[in-house]
Parts: C-alpha cells; structure tokens; sequence
C-alpha cells in the first residue's frame, strides 16, 4: 500500500470518541461458535490418525496422504469464502448466511468423522475430511469478518475480539480435560475418546451456533457502483498492502514459536526432564491458565494500544521461554511457574494482531473503496496455518541434527541441544514477531480518522 495521508493527521490531543458497548451476555453468545469450532481441532490431530490406523486399519501412507489434501484444500478455502462471504448480498446479512450453511455442513462432517461406520475407506476419509474442513471454512471466516464489522471503535473490537478468544481457549481447555479423565478409567480405549470429544462438539454445536446467529443484527452490505476487480487485482492489491502484510508475518512468527513449543513440550518433560507423568499435565496447565489471558490483556490493551500491548506480550514471551533455560532436571517447580506464566501471556499476540486485521481492512477500505474485511481475515487465517507449518518443520529437524532420538538414548549433548531448541526457538519467533509491528503506524488517532472519513464518505 502507497503511504496514507491520513497517517500524518494524528488529530493529537483529540478527545476519544465514546464506543457503544455491546452488552457482555451477547458478546459471550456471540463467541460461543467458537467453543465447538477451536475444540474439533485438536482430536482431529490427536486421535483421528491413531483411531483410522489401528482401528479400521487404513495404512499411516494413505492417512497421510488424505489429511495432506484435504488440509491443502482447507487453506485453498479460505480465500475463496472470504471473498465471496465478501460480496454476498442478502437480507440477512453477508456473514450469517455462510455461518449457518457452514454450521451444517461442520455438524454432518463432524459425526461422519467422529462416529465413522463399521468399515471405512481412505475415500470415506478423504469425503468426510472434504465436508468438514469445507464447513469449518465458512463458519470460521465469516464469523471472524463479522467480529470485525460488529463495531468500529478501536477497542470495542479488541473487546469483541477477546471474547472470542476466551471462548477458544475454553474449547481447548475442555477437549484437552475430557480424554484425560477418561484415561484414569480406560487408557486404551481410542474409540471411546473419539467418541466422546465427538460427542461434545455436536453437543456444543447447534445451541452456540443459534447463539451465535441471533446475538446480534447484521445490516445487508449497502449496494455500492464501483467497479469489481477480476480475483488477480484483488490479490495484487492484497499482497500491496503494507499494512496487511506486517500484520500476517507478525502472526506467522507468533503461530510459529507458539508451534515450536507445543511440538517440543513432551519430548523435554519426558526425555530432558524424566518427568513423563508430567507430559499431559504441562500443556493442560497452561490451557486452564491460557482462560484467564484473555481479560487480562484486554485490560492492558485499553490502555496502551493494539501495538504496544502486541509487542509487550511478545517480548513477556520471549523472556519465559528464556528462562527455561535455567530449568534443569528436578527443577519441577520452576517448570510448573513457567507453564502457567506462559499461559496466562498465551495468546497476548494472536489476540491483538487479530484486532488489528479490521482496522487494516478499513484503512485499506478508504483507499480502495472496497470493503474486504472477509478476504483480510481469510489471509489472516492462511499466514496462522503457516506459522505452525514453519514451526515445526524448523524444530524437529533441528533436534534431529543435534543428536536427538526420542526412542533411544539421546546423549547429553543432544538434551542440551533440545533444551536449547525448545527455549530459544520460541523465544526467537517472539522476537521476531514484536519487531515487525514496532514502528507499526495505525493506532488509535489514525484509526479514528479513518472512520470518521469512511462515515463521510457513507454519507454522501
């Protein structure tokens, strides 16, 4: 994006315009999609391999390769819903309409997949896997695009935004909860895990998705007579804008530390540690503190600004991973005050860059003429899906070179090398993601004035 003018007229010492406040109750009803949306993911990763594998006997190949397309056509989804989600005009809305489309196709996917029949396929796999991720798609872009729309006020929509989050972080926390009670009773027992985590996203589903629907009304997108640009201007325009582009490889650096952490954690509580009772216990640790993380940095948010309060959770990061280097094995104590440290900054970034993408999209509005808030979440997700993807394809390899072998003896050096990988990897993407948006020009007067001349221009 060429530099703004309006970025020079600061308006400094201007009183803050007053926010309409949505009310909390339908904040949390809005947000609660997402409990049954960020819960389906982990199972997935977790149990649908191991279960489709010793089960139904379908080869670790032909899972692999099933779950490499249908995650290929996950990310080349998402542009294509936020566009369209986009332009869709209807009396109910642009968002809703994808949302509860979407809300069907993600409820039938999820109890194919999550309640398969006697004998499955590679291709029953691969069509419920299609199905899911395609309604995944259309609930999880649109739902993030009207968050977004839902106010215009720049911390309102942090506001809206962490709730969102909380609601993420509580569906993690209870599908992580719910398998490890039903491993004190039955260890063994795949198909009953996958059946009950099943079980509480269908549960979950239908009551928050009519949450979800009816919390709030979504005005039809005004019918504007402007040229429409074929797909390739609009990608080039995207992948101009400055501002877009910082906020996504800030979000990728975040996504890949947080990856690098969480692919790391077991094979240092158990092979540097020695503590593998403790190799659930960590990261379920850090998810019931990861609830808490929401409000607090909201709080902070309000205060300091998207930017600043960013930077400051990334750099807060970055120190706790540090500090894992003073953790030796017996050090179980000072293990456990870094897990719950780091769940209570979890999310600090994602939380903020994600708030940001909506002022970017109306930056870029102003310029353009064009509202493509949709497409800019749909972008938003694809660089989330990419820092994991980094992350991990980093670490491992790394340890791997070091001399680490996660069945076997692993030599000192090759501890002390996963140790290294697993406190600085993370620590680096931090840092990393803190300095991309540091000098990052769209605060809360730039913003102001961008609103107040697109409610000009919607005047006219």
């Amino acid at each position: 994006m060429a530099s703004i003018p309006y970025f020079a007229s600061r308006a400094t010492g201007a009183r803050r315009t007053d926010a309409t406040r949505a009310d909390g109750a339908r904040l949390l009803a809005f947000g609660s999609l997402a409990i049954p949306i960020a819960g389906a993911g982990l199972p997935l990763m977790l149990f649908v391999p191991q279960l489709y594998a010793t089960h139904y006997g379908l080869s670790l190949a032909a899972i692999g390769l099933v779950f490499f397309i249908g995650r290929f056509w996950d990310v080349a989804s998402d542009p294509i819903v936020g566009a369209l989600s986009d332009r869709t005009h209807s009396r109910f809305g642009r968002r809703r309409p994808w949302i509860a489309a979407g809300g069907m196709l993600f409820g039938l996917g999820s109890a194919l997949l999550f309640f398969p029949p006697g004998t499955v396929s590679p291709l029953y796999l691969g069509a419920v896997l299609f199905l899911f991720y395609s309604g995944w798609t259309m609930i999880e872009i649109p739902f993030s695009a009207w968050a977004g729309e839902l106010s215009g006020d720049y911390h309102e929509r942090t506001r809206i935004v962490t709730y969102q989050a909380t609601m993420r972080s509580l569906g993690l926390l209870l599908v992580l909860i719910l398998p490890t009670l039903l491993e004190q009773v039955r260890p063994a027992d795949i198909a009953l895990k996958l059946h009950v985590v099943g079980g509480f996203i269908l549960a979950t589903l239908l009551p928050a998705l009519a949450l979800t629907l009816f919390a709030f009304p979504e005005q039809p997108a005004p019918q504007k007579h402007l040229p429409r640009p074929r797909f390739w201007q609009t990608a080039t325009l995207i992948f101009r804008d400055r501002l877009l582009l910082r906020v996504l490889a800030s979000d990728a650096a975040v996504t890949a530390g947080q990856s690098i952490r969480a692919g790391l954690i077991v094979f240092f509580a158990v092979n540097y540690m020695g503590l593998p009772a403790w190799a659930s216990g960590l990261y379920l640790l850090q998810f019931v503190f990861g609830v808490f993380a929401g409000p607090i940095w909201l709080a902070i948010g309000k205060r300091h600004g998207k930017r600043r309060t960013a930077i400051a959770g990334e750099l807060t990061q970055a120190a706790i991973n540090i500090a894992l280097l003073a953790v030796f094995p017996g050090m179980l104590w000072l293990l456990i005050a870094l897990a719950a440290a780091q769940g209570l900054t979890q999310g600090s970034g994602n939380l903020m860059l994600r708030a940001m993408v909506a002022d970017v999209a109306d930056a870029h509005e102003l310029e353009t003429g064009h509202n493509r808030t949709g497409l800019f979440f749909s972008v938003f997700s694809l660089a989330s899906k990419t820092g994991p993807a980094l992350g991990i394809g980093i670490a491992l390899p790394l340890v791997a070179w070091f001399g680490f072998a996660p069945k076997g003896h692993s030599s000192p050096a090759a501890l002390e090398g996963l140790k290294y990988v697993f406190a600085l990897g993370p620590a680096l993407a931090h840092v990393v993601a803190a300095a991309l948006i540091w000098r990052f020009p769209l605060d809360e007067a730039a913003h102001r004035d961008i609103r107040r001349a697109l409610d000009a221009r919607s005047t006219r």
